[in-house]
């Protein structure tokens, strides 16, 4: 059978593209290697618990704010949303000292104020530059603004120099920053990537009842009911060139499946490689994608609790000591743990203890690029070894500031930037994709169009990450079949 677009990868951008061309009558095919969906928003089950594998948390889903516009399209509203502690949604520990971030811009700047007040008209200044990016960012789907759009400041200018130049006090600095291990701070970082992911939680922040793969599970019923097809255990191993011109992917190896248009929401580096031949992928451009950095990692720990031991938080919680916040690239991540994420989900029953929490902490490829190559459950003692040192080393950082962790662990999941290549084929287990650079912003800000026509790309690694960031690009890639036209239309953009 002929489909008019074939889908690599079932992770959220590849579902999305997959449903927006569905509903607008197109024959879509999405092809999944693993066996389930959802790439990073993949939910495994462990001893009747399930535990989330890269999702956490959202912003921006209240009425009227960015995400919600598009959750709505998507028809994911009705999934069980939970807002967070609107007095404190996170929670940031920098050496000792705590600090509140709370929802709502007038609010956040009301309560840094409080703290800071000597730098009070300095954090009315960084918020109006946040809530400028956020309040724009449909402004990208202007077609007769889409040229300047890259250009205006917050993409040539990065998040580093904005908070040094914005902020003088160097503590507040450092807690401006320090909900950023949802993304990767490093001195290049563009400031609109920094600005739009953290407004949009400021605006409003929400966990999922029952993890993340509902959503990827509810798009995939969407696609399936407009009649697409999704299939997992589905792992393209060719893209098959014909005069310039991709014409049929090859599925496991033996199975062909033809197509007018193939998007792929693979990482840029393994899509290529899929392409044996071809006429118009040069050897130059093959190498200036395969050169572009990848950002860190992470280790993660999926631990369940014992019964009633450990209270619920309905927020997270974001720990550091005695670390640089932009620069974890150089840290020596194997050895030492002095950041962590930690997020609680959403008990199902409604208890005020949690069943269990997720503990994230940064890690480089180079600490686990030894075992590349090995297969899952097959690494070795050495690994399991090295995995369990890591664990403890998280425990003992964490254990400093949540009273009676130790003692709360009945069991625990630990994965690597190694699982989540093997898993979502993301090149050195990368947690966010591309590392993004205002110098070499066309470099490493890329479009959907590739030197194959027919063959477009989407997904964390072109323009933003984050389950807002791919939602958008979804529509930019979409954009390169339907028309952007179309897609305003879709979302009601005037």
């Amino acid at each position: 059978m002929k489909y008019d677009v074939v889908i690599i990868g079932g992770g959220l951008g590849g579902l999305e593209c997959g449903y927006t061309l569905s509903k607008c009558g197109l024959g879509v095919c999405v092809l999944e290697q693993g066996d389930a969906l959802g790439g990073c928003l993949q939910t495994f089950r462990r001893k009747r618990m399930d535990y989330d594998t890269g999702f956490h948390y959202v912003g921006a889903l209240d009425e009227g704010q960015s995400l919600r516009r598009l959750f709505d399209f998507f028809q994911l509203m009705d999934l069980p949303w939970h807002k967070l502690d609107k007095e404190c949604f996170d929670e940031v520990d920098i050496d000792g000292e705590r600090f509140n971030f709370v929802m709502g811009r007038e609010n956040f700047v009301k309560e840094f104020s409080s703290r800071f007040p000597h730098q009070k008209d300095e954090l009315k200044t960084y918020m109006s530059v946040l809530a400028d990016v956020g309040d724009n960012i449909f402004k990208s789907f202007d077609v007769a603004e889409a040229v300047d759009f890259y250009q205006k400041p917050a993409f040539t200018r990065s998040a580093y120099d904005f908070l040094n130049e914005t902020i003088s006090d160097v503590k507040l600095r450092k807690v401006l920053a320090g909900t950023s291990l949802k993304m990767e701070l490093h001195a290049n970082l563009p400031l609109y990537i920094y600005a739009q992911i953290n407004d949009s939680f400021i605006q409003s922040a929400w966990r999922i009842e029952g993890g993340g793969q509902q959503i990827a599970d509810r798009l995939a019923d969407n696609i399936r009911a407009l009649g697409g097809v999704v299939r997992t255990k589905a792992r393209v191993t060719e893209l098959v060139e014909e005069d310039g011109q991709l014409t049929r992917v090859v599925v496991n190896g033996e199975e062909s499946i033809e197509a007018n248009t193939f998007i792929s929401n693979a990482h840029p580096v393994a899509t290529l490689d899929l392409v044996k031949e071809s006429q118009v992928l040069k050897k130059i451009y093959r190498r200036r994608i395969a050169g572009i950095p990848n950002s860190f990692g992470m280790f993660t720990a999926n631990i369940k609790l014992k019964e009633n031991s450990l209270p619920y938080l309905n927020r997270n919680q974001y720990l550091y000591e005695g670390v640089d916040l932009w620069d974890f690239a150089h840290v020596d991540t194997s050895s030492q743990t002095n950041a962590a994420l930690i997020s609680y989900q959403v008990p199902a029953d409604g208890s005020s203890y949690a069943a269990n929490i997720d503990i994230l902490t940064p890690m480089n490829w180079t600490d686990v690029a030894g075992w590349d190559g090995t297969k899952v459950m097959r690494r070795g003692e050495d690994y399991e070894e090295f995995k369990k040192r890591k664990f403890q080393q998280c425990v003992k950082f964490a254990g400093k500031y949540i009273d009676g962790l130790e003692d709360s662990i009945e069991a625990v999941y630990t994965s690597t930037p190694l699982t989540y290549k093997d898993y979502t084929a993301t090149q050195d287990g990368s947690a966010y994709g591309i590392k993004k650079d205002y110098q070499k912003l066309m470099f490493t800000m890329l479009t959907p169009r590739t030197p194959i026509p027919n063959l477009l790309l989407t997904g964390q690694n072109l323009n933003l990450h984050g389950i807002l960031g791919v939602s958008m690009t979804s529509f930019f890639t979409c954009a390169e079949i339907l028309g952007m036209d179309k897609i305003k239309d879709l979302l009601k953009i005037k």
